[in-house]
């Protein structure tokens, strides 16, 4: 059995990923600040108190996890604040980049020995982190994290090609989750199913690509 390994799993797309993975016959290792009672109803392995963005929680995520062989990566734990000129909160704008850009770059990277041969790491990114096709301004904090993101996906594409782990970034739409107030125009279950049949066809040849969860390719 295929081993997935899914951070921020506790809520929105990171649960119903969670949910449709073990449905799918994966074996669903659970990530997470805190549980829910949504989750504890899956009857996962879950993990609790990594909080990906310190220190202390990446060491707890590797001391978890150790021996653990991994055929799916997701970092999906992410936060979104919006600061604009005038109300520019740098110390939000730094906790964007921990949580969003930093944090999956030290998970792949503490973990990266426990990836099988022909792994698949999956970065849940935005397209607000695409510099062509910010057409609004704004949310300073989060696009800068996302796009830096997406700098770091690119990388990783290429760093762990040499071992057969291909990286996919992934815009999972405008989703109804807590993080947006529940104002998006599709379901986080909606999203997870495309999300969940994009990772699982994800291979080598698609290894660095910026996609929507409907499957179009995004700009940079």
């Amino acid at each position: 059995m295929k081993t997935v390994v899914i951070t921020g799993a506790n809520r929105g797309i990171g649960l119903a990923m969670a949910d449709k993975f073990s449905n799918s016959g994966y074996n669903v290792i659970a990530l997470c600040r805190s549980s829910s009672a949504a989750l504890e109803k899956l009857q996962l392995k879950i993990v609790t108190g990594i909080d990906v963005a310190t220190a202390s929680g990446i060491a707890l995520l590797q001391k978890k996890l150790m021996g653990q062989q991994i055929d799916i990566l997701i970092n999906n734990a992410g936060i979104l604040h919006n600061e604009s000129l005038g109300a520019l909160d740098t110390q939000q704008i730094l906790q964007q980049f921990k949580v969003n850009a930093l944090a999956p770059l030290q998970v792949v990277d503490v973990l990266r020995s426990q990836l099988v041969n022909g792994a698949k790491v999956a970065l849940i990114t935005s397209r607000m982190g695409s510099v062509t096709d910010n057409s609004s301004g704004g949310y300073y904090g989060y696009r800068m994290a996302k796009s830096a993101l997406n700098a770091a996906g690119m990388s990783l594409s290429r760093d762990l090609a040499a071992d057969n782990i291909s990286v996919g970034l992934y815009h999972p739409g405008w989703v109804q989750t807590e993080m947006v107030g529940n104002t998006g125009d599709i379901s986080a279950t909606q999203a997870a199913e495309r999300l969940v049949n994009l990772i699982i066809d994800q291979d080598m040849s698609q290894s660095g690509l910026f996609k929507h969860s409907n499957g179009e390719l995004l700009p940079w």
